[in-house]
């Protein structure tokens, strides 16, 4: 029952209390209402029902003190035209051009169109520029820079298309019952978010290659998309003397480079991260409450099955995702991925 369930439920209990104890002074007393609100109870029931006694909320926007429509349209643009500009710089700006707002006013603009941070003003641009394709001025390059650096500086990935750079871990899921220890290989291509997982029994060198070789790189090859770069963690299945590592030797045969995180920073491993948070909560958690496996093998199905779905039907909300699921965005990023390819060779 929602609230708004309740305050009617009680609004009623009140009237039907009053009726059976012919006394509206005791009814009201007993169930700590006034006798004004009791009879502004019973005209509104007697005139619309049930849905009349509905809490009217007393915030209402007071629409007349809401800037001009023409003001509102230049705050907005100026907050994609100088996303850098904060709330005083820009109520300055529109004065020079005789548009009149305070400062307060440009605040309430922007947080009636979520951008109301310098961050959220840089993420409606770059979804802007993706989409329309638009030509940067020089102070939209200059905030976007300084945004990318502080992405850097907290760890956070650059990906440029598909294939660009793919993220792999490995991710403990618990001991089973006559099999012992799972394991979890992960991988991620950071741009589309599509991913590939498998099930060992182990964690070492050689099971990281096999997540590679029998998963990814064939996705990628059938796609025709190169596999660039590879981010890791500084776990021993993916580091060591490359003559004598399985998962350094394979990535040299298979000309992909190798990137390491930052030591103790697991945060610029942050999507794959963020994947096992997903997995865990809406694949292991529900997948071990509801059935009892008995091998390695059971489990691995079921899991294939829920990749399957995050791949394909489960819309991501990833920065070039856009709302649309992982493999669609991997599919409309194709043709730039092969562009990018070229230009790369040339």
């Amino acid at each position: 029952m929602t609230t708004e369930q309740k305050i009617i439920k009680n609004k009623l209990g009140l009237m039907e209390l009053a009726h059976q104890l012919g006394n509206v002074s005791r009814a009201c007393k007993i169930m700590g209402y006034s006798r004004d609100s009791f009879y502004r109870f019973k005209e509104l029931y007697d005139t619309g029902g049930e849905q009349a006694l509905h809490e009217i909320s007393k915030r209402k926007p007071i629409v007349k003190n809401r800037v001009d429509p023409a003001i509102e349209q230049a705050v907005v643009a100026i907050a994609f035209d100088k996303p850098a500009f904060g709330q005083v710089r820009v109520s300055n700006e529109l004065r020079q051009k005789n548009l009149f707002v305070s400062p307060g006013g440009v605040r309430s603009v922007w947080l009636r169109h979520d951008l109301e941070t310098f961050k959220k003003r840089l993420k409606a641009l770059e979804a802007r520029v993706a989409q329309d394709g638009i030509v940067l001025t020089e102070d939209q390059v200059v905030a976007l820079e300084k945004a990318k650096e502080q992405k850097q500086a907290h760890g956070e990935i650059e990906t440029e298309h598909p294939g660009y750079l793919g993220s792999q871990d490995t991710f403990y899921v618990g001991s089973l019952k006559g099999v012992g220890r799972i394991y979890q290989q992960t991988f991620v291509d950071t741009y589309t978010r599509v991913a590939f997982t498998k099930l060992y029994d182990r964690k070492n060198a050689l099971v990281a290659a096999d997540l590679l070789n029998d998963r990814v790189m064939p996705f990628f090859e059938e796609q025709g998309i190169p596999l660039l770069r590879v981010l890791t963690d500084r776990g021993t299945e993916y580091c060591g003397n490359r003559e004598h590592h399985e998962y350094q030797l394979y990535l040299t045969v298979e000309d992909i480079d190798h990137t390491r995180t930052k030591a103790r920073s697991p945060q610029t491993n942050g999507i794959c991260e963020r994947f096992h948070k997903t997995i865990l909560n809406e694949f292991y958690q529900i997948a071990f409450r509801k059935k009892v496996y008995s091998s390695l093998q059971e489990l691995q199905d079921d899991l294939d099955q829920w990749t399957q779905q995050y791949n394909q039907r489960r819309p991501h909300s990833g920065k070039h995702c856009y709302g649309k699921t992982p493999m669609q965005t991997f599919e409309d990023a194709i043709p730039m991925a092969k562009e990018k390819r070229l230009e790369h060779l040339a």
